[in-house]
């Protein structure tokens, strides 16, 4: 190869360009092969995630597996020919280069420093792999990240027997405050419940869409939290607790956990009462705590029926039984039957009763007239006891048992840390509940609290597939934990940069952390690649013997193949960051989505960097001169890249 490089003219003939461009896809074929394994393998828990969380990531995962199957096949298909076709003319060694000379020049002194102060630059790294730890500590936790929807929802809700004409004059109070805020576009309000059985909505709860305009437009200094503290300073009416979500994750919330706010609070029971007053217990401990917004309990209690209680010995003496005066009050007040119109293919039920003006006060149920066979037409109250009762405006039940609901929100903090406090305060005061009764968290947290335990189940299967797939690359268990000792420290870099930009943790950023994994090995393997086949270049050139071989001369051949290739080490790296680092720049709608995931990976890829091309090259100097002092020898990996 070298005679080649002096020659003038095309230094190879077709046959010997045809004979090398197989050896290397012979070199480059299994190293393909082995790292698809690997990153496919590391997005094995992204595959395995349930529900919402499952439905967003996994076309990612899917996406990055397919592309990862094609492009290993166009390596060792598409990409010889088009090098049969390209690789022609002089040979220049890589030193021509003057980018591959800047970056030796840059990186020989730094890696010589690190090797000449092993100890040193080991320390240097594990306090930062120790400051990692603690700052990960101090993260804040979450489900996902909130989506900015451009839009609000209010969701404010009233006492359960509220009027249909108070609930509208409400819903147009509301509505004109709202409108009065300089970021706000357009109001919409609806109260009680859509003309569909899928909505139970009470008369009682108001759901009022609000759409924001563009953020160039707001308010110097306005942010959406401060819009919806501004919102909710104009709407303290009495009589009404407010409440603040966005209209896609309400849904979602509802359709998933049957919650719609951020955290609900589910109280199981055998009695109503008894249920409520927990409640009310619980949202008296929760009030106070930093970070709990919109709290609120859902009534049990509080509507307001009309009981009509038949007196048996009246209507005895009127020659009637129960079932004539239910009837009456059937036909009356609720409506009966008459017929069905048929118009088209729609059908119409035709029920008849009492008009308004007969039946909307005390004393015209009292005056109802109740026909009899031999005393004429006697009024209700003659017959029957009418009067105004309390009772619950909606039972609410779940597997089977009694249920009640302390609702709230979570803004200007974490979920985690918030329910968790949550959690210690309301240990602390509900120490054992009587028989039958229970609590049980639910909405976002429900969600994160599953999501962390596949993410936790599944990340251990993992490790040992990809340790598995380093063995049987290296066929040895010293090189296969060097590799995998690159993890933390590239795990380090993603979590300073998701410490510096205060990004919570996530679903979001476990997907991140999960595809750094990846990259991180098959980064790690590439340079210990390099350096065995500078160790087999140190034995074919000294021997391999205590007496031909000294540290010096490892140190030296470790710098060759630390040095070897320099540029294409960076260019992996530098493309995956120039493609992820726009990311940070977006604004549009999503980013709120794929920053999270973004800025683990980019940090994560810095620091793995640094670590293979510094710290790789240290640990395995060690490690070889420990096997020469042991064995006599050192002990050569035959892996291919």
């Amino acid at each position: 190869m070298a005679n080649w490089f002096k020659r003038q003219k095309d230094p190879l003939t077709n046959e010997e360009r045809m004979e090398v461009i197989l050896k290397s896809c012979k070199q480059v074929g299994p190293g393909v092969f082995y790292s698809t394994i690997i990153v496919v393998t590391s997005f094995l828990p992204i595959f395995l995630l349930t529900g919402m969380e499952g439905k967003l990531f996994h076309p990612l995962a899917w996406t990055k597996t397919f592309i990862l199957m094609v492009d290993a096949f166009l390596a060792i298909t598409l990409a010889p020919v088009l090098i049969s076709f390209f690789l022609k003319g002089r040979l220049k060694p890589e030193s021509a280069n003057p980018i591959t000379r800047v970056l030796e020049k840059i990186y020989m002194p730094i890696l010589q420093w690190c090797l000449r102060w092993r100890k040193t630059t080991i320390f240097i790294n594990v306090m930062a792999l120790i400051v990692g730890v603690v700052m990960m500590t101090r993260l804040g936790s979450e489900f996902m990240p909130p989506l900015d929807e451009g839009s609000l929802l209010f969701m404010p809700v009233t006492l359960p027997d509220v009027s249909n004409s108070e609930a509208k004059r409400l819903l147009q109070v509301q509505d004109k405050l709202i409108s009065t805020s300089p970021e706000v576009a357009h109001v919409l309000g609806k109260a009680g419940r859509a003309n569909t059985a899928t909505d139970n909505s009470p008369v009682s709860m108001i759901e009022t869409i609000i759409l924001l305009k563009p953020k160039n437009e707001w308010r110097k200094g306005m942010t959406k939290d401060s819009i919806i503290n501004d919102l909710n300073a104009k709407m303290q009416i009495p009589g009404v607790t407010n409440g603040w979500t966005q209209p896609i994750i309400n849904r979602i919330n509802m359709l998933s956990t049957g919650i719609r706010t951020d955290v609900g609070l589910k109280v199981y029971g055998q009695n109503l009462d008894s249920i409520y007053n927990f409640a009310q217990t619980i949202k008296k401990q929760l009030e106070g705590i930093d970070g709990i917004k919109d709290l609120y309990v859902e009534p049990i209690t509080g509507g307001k029926y009309i009981d009509i209680v038949v007196k048996r010995e009246e209507i005895g003496r009127y020659g009637l039984s129960v079932d004539d005066v239910n009837t009456v009050v059937e036909s009356a007040l609720g409506g009966m039957k008459l017929t069905t119109t048929i118009e088209g293919r729609q059908r119409f039920s035709v029920n008849a009763r009492y008009g308004q003006d007969f039946r909307n006060n005390f004393a015209a149920l009292k005056r109802i007239q109740v026909p009899t066979m031999n005393f004429g037409p006697v009024p209700l109250d003659a017959v029957a006891d009418i009067k105004l009762s309390d009772g619950p405006p909606m039972i609410n039940s779940e597997n089977a048992l009694l249920r009640g609901t302390v609702l709230f929100n979570v803004r200007e903090r974490d979920l985690g840390s918030t329910v968790k406090e949550a959690q210690q305060k309301l240990n602390q005061m509900l120490v054992k509940l009587p028989k039958g009764y229970f609590l049980e968290w639910s909405g976002q947290w429900e969600n994160q609290i599953r999501a962390n335990r596949t993410l936790m189940m599944i990340m251990p299967v993992v490790i040992i597939i990809i340790f598995m797939v380093l063995y049987l690359t290296y066929k040895s268990v010293k090189e296969s934990m060097v590799t995998m000792i690159t993890v933390p420290f590239a795990l380090v870099g993603g979590v300073f940069m998701v410490y510096y930009y205060g990004v919570n943790l996530s679903v979001a950023v476990a997907v991140g952390f999960i595809a750094l994994f990846g990259i991180a090995i098959e980064t790690a393997m590439l340079m210990t690649i390099y350096l065995n086949e500078a160790m087999e270049n140190m034995v074919a050139k000294h021997g391999n013997s205590k007496e031909n071989i000294t540290p010096a001369v490892i140190r030296e051949f470790v710098i060759e193949g630390a040095v070897k290739r320099l540029r294409p080490k960076l260019m992996t790296v530098s493309v995956g960051l120039f493609g992820l680092i726009p990311i940070l720049w977006s604004t549009g709608v999503g980013s709120d989505i794929m920053r999270p995931i973004t800025i683990p990976l980019i940090g994560g890829m810095i620091s793995s960097t640094i670590y293979v091309l510094l710290i790789t090259p240290v640990i395995f100097e060690m490690i070889k001169a420990a096997e020469l002092k042991r064995n006599g020898k050192i002990q050569l990996i035959d892996v291919k890249e």
